[in-house]
């Protein structure tokens, strides 16, 4: 049994107001045993890689390697753009050592609302996967339950955006509108749903050219 933990603290500034919320990083960023082009910060694996769009929406020019520049020029983009990262898995156990979701047990979750709570100036979560079990929207709306809080539907649409209200707990006047968007994975086991969508075979059936790293760029782009 493989115990696999988290290997990076929540990135959160006081001015953070948009709040990346995935699951946690593939084993190896855990022991260390990183590849080339990995890089070791938050969603820095090459083959999964959240920072391709991102890099591709604003042009960055990131590197791809082991470098502490490579990590610098990550932690300085999130802190211009005011977004922080706090994954919801803590911990858990695992019989095959992969980045699988679904093959998480014995999960421990990390307590976001009160980084939300902490940091007042956080007004969106992005989860990077929907609802799918043991995903980070799965997760989140167990975690809500803890404070008695629940998602309330806004728009239906992909990626679906919901929102919940936090009451200040001295002043129930004092409330807090947080909205949650639920962004298609940047993992490549999600292409496969991004092609039964219909505005994809829209999309693909006007454009020849146009790909799922095309379809992410245009849904991220709306929230990077």
């Amino acid at each position: 049994m493989f115990k696999h933990k988290h290997p990076y603290p929540p990135f959160i500034k006081n001015d953070t107001t948009k709040l990346i919320v995935g699951t946690l990083p593939p084993p190896r960023f855990s022991t260390g045993d990183l590849l080339e082009k990995d890089v070791d910060f938050c969603y820095g694996s090459y083959y999964n890689s959240l920072w391709f769009y991102i890099d591709k929406i604003h042009d960055l020019g990131l590197r791809y390697d082991n470098s502490k520049q490579a990590i610098e020029e990550r932690k300085q983009f999130l802190i211009k753009h005011k977004i922080g990262v706090c994954d919801i898995v803590a911990s858990c156990e695992r019989e095959k050592i992969d980045a699988s979701d679904l093959g998480m047990t014995n999960i421990i979750l990390r307590d976001v609302i009160r980084y939300i709570k902490q940091y007042t100036s956080i007004d969106t979560v992005l989860f990077t996967g929907g609802n799918s079990k043991n995903g980070p929207e799965y997760f989140f709306r167990k975690h809500l339950k803890n404070y008695d809080l629940k998602l309330e539907l806004v728009n239906n649409e992909i990626p679906r955006i919901h929102q919940f209200t936090m009451f200040h707990s001295k002043h129930r006047a004092q409330s807090r509108v947080i909205k949650t968007v639920s962004l298609t994975s940047a993992s490549g086991s999600a292409n496969r749903a991004i092609g039964s969508m219909k505005l994809y075979k829209e999309l693909k059936s006007k454009y020849p050219s146009f790909t799922t790293f095309d379809f992410r760029v245009m849904q991220y782009k709306d929230f990077f």
